[in-house]
C-alpha cells in the first residue's frame, strides 16, 4: 500500500483519521497550505513546521504541477532528488495534475480528447499536458499523493456542455491510472524509504449537476484509487450549491478512503465541510488575503491597513498565540504594509495560516469526544 487511511472516531458525518504517508502521518481533518511553486508564498519552511497552538506546523502542503513543470522544470527537480528535496521539506506533500491551471487560460487553450494544448502564461510558448505528461511530471516531482488530470468545468455550463466535460475527465482519469501505475516504481527517493510510493487520486467531476456527480463518481470509484477529490467547486457558483454538491458526493465515496474537495475556502467553510465529512481541504485564501492586509481573526476579518490601528497595541488577535500575534502590535503590522516592508505579508500570512491550522485542529479535538456535539466554529 502506498497510502494507509486509519479511521479513529466519528460524530455524525465528521470523522477523525491518521493519513500515513511515506514522508509521515497527517491528522485528518487537515488543511493544507498551497506552496504554488514550490513556496507557501512569503512564509519559510521551518516557520510552517512550527505554526498553530500546538506547535506542530503544517503537516501536509501542495505543490503546482503546471508552475513546477513551467519553471524550473520537473527534470530539473527530478535530478536534484525531487520536490521533498529541492524545496527542504521533509513532511507530506500533493501535488496537482495542472488541469485547473489549464482550465484558468481559457483564452490560451485547445482541447483535443488526447489533452490540452495551451501557452505558457510565462511567455507564451506552446505545451501540451496529456494524462501521462502530467502522470510524468507529478512522478518526476515525487509527492507523496499526485492527482488524476481532469478538466474542470466553467460555471455556468449547460447540461450537454457539462456531461461532454465529464466524460473526458474519466476518460483521462483511466489513462492516468494506466501510466501512474507502470510508471510510479521509477521514483529513486521513494525506493530508499522501502515499498511504499506514491499515492494517486481520482477528482470527480460532474458541474452542479447531481445525476453527473452521481455517475462520475461511481465511474471513479471503479477505478479504485488511492483516494478521492471533488473538484469542479468554488468556480463561481453559490456556496449553498456548493455545500448541496459536497454532501451529495461525500455519500458516493468510499468510507475507507480519505475525501479532499479541493480550492476551499473561507475559516467558515473548511468548518463545515470537516462536519459534513471531508478529509483534506486546500485554498490559497490565507496567504492571498494576507498580501492584501486581510487577517482571519476570533473577531471576524481584519483589514490592518485601517486608520483606527494606526496606534493600536493589541496583537493582531487577542486571542491568538501565533509568533506574530504573540510579538507584534497592530500598529506595527499596519506601519509595516503602508511602508510597503516585506515583513508586512510574512506576519500577515503567519496569522492566517496559523489560524486556519488552529481551527481544524479544535475541529480534530471535538471529533475525538462523541460525548459531546461538534460545537467547533471559525472564531
Amino acid at each position: 500500500m502506498s497510502l494507509r487511511f486509519e479511521l479513529h472516531n466519528t460524530i455524525g458525518n465528521a470523522r477523525r483519521a491518521t493519513l500515513h504517508l511515506p514522508h509521515g502521518p497527517v491528522e485528518t481533518p487537515v488543511f493544507m497550505p498551497v506552496g504554488t511553486a514550490a513556496s507557501v508564498k512569503a512564509v519559510p519552511q521551518q516557520t510552517l513546521e512550527t505554526l498553530g497552538d500546538n506547535g506542530r506546523g503544517a503537516e501536509i502542503i501542495l505543490a503546482n504541477t503546471y508552475h513546477l513543470y513551467l519553471r524550473p522544470g520537473h527534470d530539473l527537480i527530478a535530478r536534484v532528488g525531487g520536490v521533498h528535496k529541492f524545496m527542504s521539506w521533509d513532511r507530506p506533500m500533493l501535488t496537482d495534475s495542472g488541469g485547473f491551471q489549464v482550465f484558468s487560460l481559457a483564452a490560451l487553450r485547445k482541447i483535443t480528447d488526447e489533452g490540452v494544448e495551451f501557452r505558457s502564461h510565462l511567455d507564451g510558448s506552446k505545451h501540451f499536458f496529456s494524462p501521462e505528461h502530467s502522470m510524468d511530471v507529478q512522478v518526476a516531482l515525487g509527492a507523496d499523493i499526485a492527482m488524476a488530470f481532469d478538466e474542470c468545468t466553467e460555471h455556468p455550463a449547460t447540461y450537454e456542455r457539462t456531461r461532454d466535460s465529464m466524460g473526458l475527465t474519466h476518460a483521462w482519469a483511466a489513462r492516468s491510472l494506466q501510466h501512474f501505475r507502470k510508471n510510479v516504481h521509477n521514483v529513486p527517493w521513494f525506493a530508499e524509504r522501502g515499498e511504499q510510493q506514491q499515492s494517486l487520486y481520482g477528482i470527480v467531476q460532474g458541474g452542479m449537476y447531481k445525476d453527473l456527480r452521481t455517475e462520475s463518481a461511481s465511474r471513479l470509484t471503479d477505478m479504485d484509487f488511492d483516494g478521492y477529490a471533488i473538484g469542479g467547486l468554488a468556480v463561481g457558483e453559490p456556496r449553498e450549491v456548493t455545500r448541496e454538491i459536497i454532501a451529495h458526493t461525500l455519500e458516493l465515496l468510499p468510507k475507507d478512503k480519505p475525501r479532499y474537495v479541493m480550492g476551499v475556502g473561507y475559516p467558515d467553510e473548511i468548518v463545515e465541510y470537516a462536519r459534513m465529512g471531508v478529509d483534506q481541504m486546500d485554498c490559497v485564501l490565507p496567504t492571498r488575503a494576507a498580501r492584501h492586509a486581510l487577517l482571519f481573526t476570533s473577531e471576524g476579518r481584519l483589514n490592518i491597513r485601517g486608520k483606527r490601528y494606526a496606534e493600536d497595541e493589541q496583537p493582531p488577535d487577542l486571542n491568538c498565540s501565533c509568533q506574530t500575534c504573540s510579538r507584534y502590535t497592530r500598529a506595527y503590522l499596519r506601519h509595516l504594509f503602508h511602508t510597503g516592508e516585506p515583513l508586512a505579508p510574512t506576519l500577515a500570512s503567519i496569522h492566517n495560516l496559523a489560524f486556519y491550522l488552529d481551527i481544524m485542529r479544535r475541529v480534530r479535538e471535538e471529533i475525538a469526544l462523541p460525548s459531546r456535539q461538534s460545537g467547533i466554529s471559525a472564531s
